[in-house]
């Protein structure tokens, strides 16, 4: 695993939710290069997805912009070394509206 830090920036998430979406990017930097940022999003959403139900968005690198719509109690923005993370569950548009 590695070192650093998580440094939440944003969450309405359970704490332990938040404690999960940390240790998967963790081990997510472990398992792929560092600028493979599409596998380490992909791993990520796969683990949330099987965890919390299908439905889950991530996004993950240096430098990134967003305005996302999303489920109550499921969004996360972090930081862990020097890659952001962006991690949230989206609503129908449905639910949008």
């Amino acid at each position: 695993m590695l070192e650093g830090k998580a440094v939440i920036g944003e969450s309405d998430m359970p704490d332990k939710m938040q404690v999960h979406a940390m240790r998967c990017a963790s081990e997510a930097l472990d398992l792929h290069d560092v600028t493979d940022c599409v596998d380490i999003a992909r791993y990520i959403k796969q683990e949330f997805d099987e965890s919390y139900g299908k439905g889950w968005q991530c996004v993950v690198g240096t430098s990134f912009g967003s305005c996302v719509t999303h489920a109550g109690g499921s969004f996360i923005y972090f930081s862990l070394e020097r890659m952001a993370f962006l991690l949230f569950k989206g609503v129908s548009v449905a639910q949008a509206s």
